[in-house]
Formats: C-alpha cells, sequence, structure tokens
C-alpha cells in the first residue's frame, strides 16, 4: 500500500537529508522508510517525526521504495510533502 503512495505522490523527496531539511521546514505530510535502511541513520529523522506528529510508515525494501519513487536506485527514506 505505501509504495503505491509513494508511487502516486505529486512530490516527494528522496533522501535522509533532505528529508530532515523538508520535516523542519514544515512541509512533510508522511515519512516512508524501508525496513532494511541503517536504523542509525534514520535515527535523527525518527525523532524529528515524533516531534511533530508525522506518520512514519515502513515498507520492506529499499530497491522496491526506490522503485515506487521513480529513481532507479534504492531508497531508504522517501517524504511525502505538501
Amino acid at each position: 500500500m505505501s509504495y503505491e503512495k509513494v508511487a502516486k505522490a505529486n512530490q516527494t523527496i528522496i533522501g535522509i537529508k533532505q528529508t530532515l531539511k523538508t520535516i523542519r521546514a514544515g512541509k512533510a505530510v508522511e515519512i516512508v522508510i524501508a525496513h532494511d535502511a541503517d536504523a542509525n541513520l534514520l535515527l535523527p529523522i525518527l525523532e524529528e517525526a515524533n516531534k511533530r506528529q508525522l506518520p512514519v510508515t515502513y515498507v520492506e525494501s529499499k530497491k522496491a521504495l526506490g522503485e515506487a519513487a521513480g529513481i532507479q536506485v534504492a531508497a531508504s527514506i522517501v517524504t511525502l510533502i505538501e
């Protein structure tokens, strides 16, 4: 289901640094994280998302998440924005 959300989203942000900037700017609507992503790298994002009460959804695969986002490489995190 979340892969479909990412594929149908009008605007997304891909990557850890860009996601953190987007959350802090107040533009993030939902965060989608791959289970096989490095948890240590995602800790600051999860903390910011928790502070702002943003929904966080998990999917199985970085590869499939990247494909759903329309890129040809794996993606650990995709952020849906307004």
